[in-house]
């Protein structure tokens, strides 16, 4: 418990991982970070690995600067979760059923909507600020507004990768929903856009690694970013609701006997920015592969398709910026994974699990990842656990 304090450049290097254990292109892209001139701290989650420009896990500090790198091509992707009043009792011992049910309700892969998912016509779902998100479209950079239709019909629909929607089980036997989820094709085509735009900015020659081109305050690069950084955000937050209203009719039609209720939902980003205020100087906080864990906010911790997640309660610790991993972080690369396992040894790792279980997701096998407990109990001085999940359903794209 604790961190392990590295040297770099301009600010030292707080690591809630052993350094021994992290991959040494990681070790490289974190003391790169440490030598941009904007740059005030630098904190590393236990589920660090190597990702573009800046490393997956980390948060970056910054005054009066943000690089578009280190929130990543899925801008807003994170978690949400909402506990229900079904048991693992209600379950059946056949869950096929309403697996085949949720990928009918939520479009996987790269399918999307055939048309945009009217959000009125979903039970209890927001929709005071619906008409004013999809009207700040019209602000976002043009060589992306062509979008429109495209990011409407992929409103409320999973991807894929790591993503996923689960059905989960508690310690206590409560039913639990959660799913995993970002901005969809439009934020990753901003993301990219505007990662272009930075890289073309002279304030950013002569970095160690162009991948780290940043944009700077009182700018009109800055304001577009900021624009459609927010916009993208938002747009994440919206298709975890979505999704999770559409979830919630499913279960209400699976279970019409047992007329299932939801408490509150729980929502996190992992991949996004901050303003944050932090030794009387106020900075943009950038969380790449990071959540959010001040004191007393909830958040989300999933592990692999085959070991199940954790809600948490921040501790507000400033060390971390008030921040904690947001999984169970990648020790392997996909294609290493593909490379070393078989859909045997998936089925066998997932065993007891209603999912898919053949070559297009091996990439996802649970040991391809690190052991969430451990992830877990590298971070005790950050987060605190709440509830221990475990799937029973898992629905990838």
């Amino acid at each position: 418990m604790g961190y392990t304090e590295l040297a770099g450049a301009r600010v030292p290097i707080r690591m809630w991982a052993d350094p021994a254990t992290v991959e040494e292109k990681a070790l490289r892209q974190l003391q790169n970070v440490a030598t941009l001139p904007w740059i005030r701290g630098l904190a590393v989650m236990p589920d660090v690995h190597y990702g573009r420009g800046a490393t997956v896990g980390s948060v970056i500090a910054m005054e009066g600067a943000v690089c578009p790198a280190a929130v990543g091509v899925d801008i807003g992707c994170g978690m949400s979760a909402v506990r229900t009043s079904l048991t693992a009792d209600d379950l059946p011992s056949d869950l096929s059923r309403l697996r085949s049910r949720i990928e009918r309700a939520i479009p996987v892969g790269r399918d999307m909507h055939d048309t945009p998912v009217e959000p009125r016509r979903l039970h209890g779902f927001p929709t005071a600020e619906w008409d004013d998100f999809w009207a700040r479209f019209d602000g976002v950079a043009e060589p992306v507004a062509f979008r429109r239709d495209r990011a409407r019909r992929q409103m409320g629909s999973l991807g894929s990768g790591n993503h996923f929607v689960e059905v989960c089980t508690d310690t206590e036997g409560a039913v639990w929903l959660m799913l995993h989820s970002g901005s969809r094709n439009i934020g990753k085509e901003l993301a990219e856009h505007h990662m272009g735009e930075a890289g073309k900015l002279p304030h950013n020659r002569g970095l160690v690694d162009g991948d780290l081109a940043v944009f700077v305050s009182d700018t009109p690069q800055m304001a577009a970013y900021r624009h459609d950084l927010l916009w993208a955000q938002e747009y994440a937050r919206y298709n975890r609701a979505v999704m999770m209203a559409l979830l919630k009719d499913t279960v209400r039609r699976e279970f019409p006997a047992a007329a299932p209720r939801f408490g509150g939902m729980i929502s996190c980003h992992h991949n996004y920015v901050a303003e944050e205020r932090y030794d009387e100087t106020d900075l943009l906080v950038t969380r790449k592969g990071a959540i959010r864990a001040g004191s007393g906010e909830y958040g989300i911790i999933p592990g692999s398709m085959g070991t199940g997640s954790y809600i948490v309660r921040g501790l507000g610790n400033p060390a971390s910026f008030a921040s904690a991993s947001h999984g169970a972080g990648r020790r392997m690369s996909r294609s290493a994974a593909k490379k070393r396992f078989t859909t045997r040894d998936l089925t066998e790792q997932t065993r007891g699990v209603e999912c898919r279980k053949d070559a297009g997701v091996v990439d996802e096998i649970p040991a391809a990842y690190k052991p969430i407990e451990q992830v877990i109990e590298q971070q005790r001085d950050l987060v605190e656990v709440v509830a221990r999940l475990k799937q029973v359903i898992c629905v990838k794209g």
